[in-house]
């Protein structure tokens, strides 16, 4: 399959507020607000797409109208985890993981975002050669 862009529809309670927390702490934009549906767009990377739609809306699927979503991360990979660690717990988002470093070569956090969902920043570090070792990875 080729395609060019990958987006994500989450059911929100107040579609509005779910794209305003993504502009304000994660630099995303709004495409479209139709009240009930909002598009965003990440400002730096335009096929980079999320989207809010109100979760009792007639066009979400009727098995799943006003559940609220549970189990949802969205990661996103940066420069300096460390710098964005200081950023978002200066802007008092819930920190749900703290800031750790992981053997498998990834130092991460993760906070709260809206209606349920998990928003995971990571960075790529050399992966700790014990635990690729632990893990038959070593080679």
């Amino acid at each position: 399959m080729r395609f060019s862009l990958i987006g994500t529809a989450v059911a929100a309670e107040s579609p509005a507020a779910s794209a305003a927390w993504f502009v304000q702490h994660l630099g995303f934009k709004v495409g479209i607000d139709l009240g009930w549906y909002v598009n965003t767009q990440h400002a730096d990377h335009p096929n980079v797409s999320l989207d809010f739609v109100q979760r009792d809306h007639e066009s979400w699927p009727q098995a799943t109208r006003s559940a609220t979503v549970v189990g949802t991360l969205l990661a996103f990979l940066v420069a300096d985890v460390d710098a964005e660690f200081e950023r978002l717990r200066s802007a008092e988002l819930e920190v749900v993981m703290p800031l750790t470093t992981e053997g498998w070569g990834q130092r991460r956090f993760q906070v709260a975002g809206p209606d349920g969902l998990l928003v995971e920043v990571l960075q790529m570090v050399a992966p700790d050669p014990q635990w690729l070792a632990d893990n038959g990875l070593a080679g």
